[in-house]
């Protein structure tokens, strides 16, 4: 992880976050897709995401070539995973298409990835042989799991493999008591909080977040979700409202969920720096 000791090393050299409010991000939910690359240079790109304060980004997209391009032009910022979406549109017709499964293999021989994901799922749809295949081979690669899903396909998830580590997307738009009582069952979950807008209104988190953020302070970090190219305006926008509640909460808890937890869980990985 020597690129992120040599970006928080600038931070303090230039006296260090005196709140919240400047911590460096690490976004853990970015994509950029075919459609997005096709208006928006990987360099533009690239540079948003550094102009928003981003130290790193949790890169997945439809096709992969996305996440390529982006990662040769931010090296130092892009944490490639690998979606199994060969193009935007797929997000249920994968489950049930062999091709899908047949273009994750082939990356998986040719580039390195920390994750596989994010793709969606719910409820038992999540024993399906795709999502199955999905598990082995993130097992096999000693990658986790971004997953688009409900509660009930976390635990469908986790009983295909119980030693799996699996990233929430968007915690599965769940309360945060199902959300607290999920993560209490398994020790390897993780969520980002991409789209969460309810996680703080009036610039303060809202108590029942605020209590699982207690609970739970190394399982959680920020996102943004650009799944459009319209959201890739949002980066910075999104990035200071961030900031914004992040300041109301105990310092080394917003400085875990700023960047600390998503660089803790991709230390974990091979294909991690």
């Amino acid at each position: 992880m020597r690129w992120i000791i040599l970006a928080l090393a600038a931070v303090l050299a230039a006296g260090g976050p005196a709140r919240a409010a400047d911590l460096p991000l690490f976004d853990a939910h970015i994509h950029f897709s075919h459609d997005a690359r096709a208006t928006l240079p990987a360099e533009e790109a690239a540079a948003r995401l550094r102009r928003a304060g981003v130290i790193g980004a949790l890169v997945s997209s439809s096709d992969d070539a996305g996440t390529q391009a982006l990662l040769a032009a931010a090296p130092d910022v892009v944490v490639p995973a690998l979606r199994p979406y060969r193009k935007r549109g797929e997000l249920t017709s994968w489950l049930r298409d062999p091709g899908n499964i047949a273009y994750v293999e082939d990356l998986l021989g040719r580039h390195r990835y920390v994750a596989i994901g994010e793709f969606h799922v719910d409820g038992a749809d999540a024993d399906l042989p795709n999502v199955r295949r999905l598990v082995e081979l993130a097992r096999e690669h000693k990658l986790f799991l971004i997953a688009h899903s409900d509660a009930d396909a976390v635990e469908h998830l986790f009983r295909h493999d119980p030693g799996a580590r699996v990233l929430w997307a968007h915690a599965g738009f769940e309360r945060p008591e199902t959300v607290r009582d999920t993560m209490r069952r398994h020790k390897a979950l993780w969520a980002d909080l991409s789209f969460r807008y309810e996680v703080a209104r009036d610039g303060s988190v809202a108590p029942g977040w605020r209590a699982v953020f207690t609970e739970f302070p190394d399982r959680f970090m920020v996102g943004t979700d650009t799944y459009t190219p319209e959201r890739w305006k949002d980066v910075e926008s999104h990035a200071a409202w961030a900031r914004g509640w992040l300041a109301t909460l105990p310092p080394d808890l917003a400085a875990a969920i700023a960047h600390g937890n998503a660089e803790r869980l991709i230390r974990g990985s091979p294909g991690g720096r």
